[in-house]
């Protein structure tokens, strides 16, 4: 393990995991880099309703080339301090590939 970065994005068992900090209400969808332990994501969906969950399943699954219903939010309904599971990526995108050990 290099400085903890196993903790942001690992792969095990043909999953992707990734730690996020999502900022909600941005003005895009944008990777931001490291935050801590975690991976910054900024989006534009409001944190009401469950609308920033849904917004970052979505664009996970579309930047993983994936099915919504492989993408499952493990913890951090009500926070901004996500961790995501996504089944069988077709690929990873380049603003994550970056962060694999």
């Amino acid at each position: 393990m290099v400085h903890g970065l196993a903790t942001v994005l690992t792969i095990k068992d043909g999953c992707l995991y990734l730690s996020l900090y999502v900022q909600p209400k941005a003005s895009r969808d944008k990777w931001l880099g490291r935050h801590g332990d975690e991976l910054k994501l900024a989006i534009t969906a409001p944190p009401i309703d469950g609308k920033a969950n849904d917004h970052v399943i979505r664009l996970i699954a579309k930047q993983c080339k994936v099915a919504k219903s492989k993408v499952t939010l493990i913890r951090g309904q009500q926070s901004r301090h996500k961790h995501i599971k996504v089944e069988s990526p077709t690929i990873i995108p380049n603003e994550l590939s970056q962060y694999l050990t």
